[in-house]
């Protein structure tokens, strides 16, 4: 059964003025019945499709996103729990944690998302995975000296970066959606560019990209990583953006600062985006959350808190 937004708010706000009591048996059977999105004649974006069915773990509104427990998605993805973008809002404002979901799974070259979702609902508690998380930092909280180590595998910590503008994000080399780790990684590519273009501005600054896969992201394995996205390869020297990872309870306790949460599913994870602009004298400047951000806006700020600096 098919039903739209419109049919179903009727139902809700204006046919029980009408109806009383008569209409509460056909509400009540509603209620039970898996709820689909509207599909449009429009033609098809681009990108490769795959049927995606599993259980809603947890929904971000704000984020217009819900984290997925989902089946093997055949010809592209193990079993796993992810984050997922939707296309289409109304479903949000439906799911709950441990409604079963099927949809479509759009991946393109720098996005995915969900459409074509169909909800079906399930009542009684729901036991869903959390995972690492903790309060967000605040604008000028002095930034703790975390030890890390780099592509090199050779150890260094936050301290050493005093006296430059150090731009930072978390990633994990094998995340397999274009929108997250990869998106994270091409912003930095597109800013460390245009550091390059100013030498005073590229001298008083630095970039660190954190892996929260220690277990995998070896440092051999972040040096051929960085190295491919830099674009020098065999000539890169990481002299101004690091690949690092470190310690599993280092890199987790500096995560759980920035307030970055990530869960392992497999040889996968699920998490949040996190970044964070850090002043010379070590102190937070700014917290960028999510996926949204721009590079020339992160540009604009750096170049703000390198005059102030001076």
């Amino acid at each position: 059964m098919k039903l739209s937004r419109t049919i179903l708010a009727y139902l809700h706000d204006v046919a029980p003025a009408r109806a009383g009591r008569r209409l509460a048996p056909l509400l009540l059977l509603l209620s039970s019945l898996a709820f689909v999105g509207c599909k449009t004649t429009q033609p098809a974006q681009p990108g490769k499709r795959y049927e995606l069915k599993g259980t809603v773990v947890s929904v971000d509104k704000a984020q217009k996103s819900a984290t997925i427990a989902h089946e093997e998605i055949k010809d592209f993805m193990d079993a796993m729990t992810m984050d997922y973008t939707l296309k289409e809002t109304w479903p949000l404002d439906v799911m709950k944690p441990g409604d079963q979901i099927q949809a479509t799974l759009v991946v393109t070259d720098g996005s995915a998302w969900l459409e074509d979702v169909v909800i079906s609902q399930k009542t009684g508690p729901q036991n869903t995975p959390q995972g690492d998380s903790s309060s967000l930092p605040k604008v000028g909280d002095a930034i703790p000296d975390f030890r890390l180590v780099n592509q090199d595998g050779k150890p260094i910590q936050l301290s050493q970066y005093r006296g430059r503008a150090l731009l930072l994000t978390f990633i994990y080399t094998r995340c397999p959606l274009p929108q997250y780790c990869t998106l994270m990684t091409n912003n930095f590519a597109v800013i460390d560019g245009e550091l390059r273009k100013d030498p005073k501005l590229f001298k008083q600054s630095h970039l660190l990209s954190v892996s929260f896969d220690s277990e995998y992201d070896s440092p051999k394995v972040l040096r051929s990583y960085g190295a491919a996205h830099t674009g020098e390869y065999d000539k890169e020297t990481f002299a101004h953006w690091e690949f690092v990872t470190g310690d599993e309870k280092e890199v987790k306790r500096m995560a759980q600062f920035f307030g970055l949460t990530y869960l392992p599913d497999k040889d996968q994870f699920v998490h949040s985006l996190q970044t964070a602009l850090i002043a010379p004298d070590g102190k937070l400047v700014k917290l960028y959350t999510g996926n949204e951000w721009k590079p020339s806006d992160v540009l604009g700020d750096m170049k703000v808190l390198v005059e102030r600096a001076k």
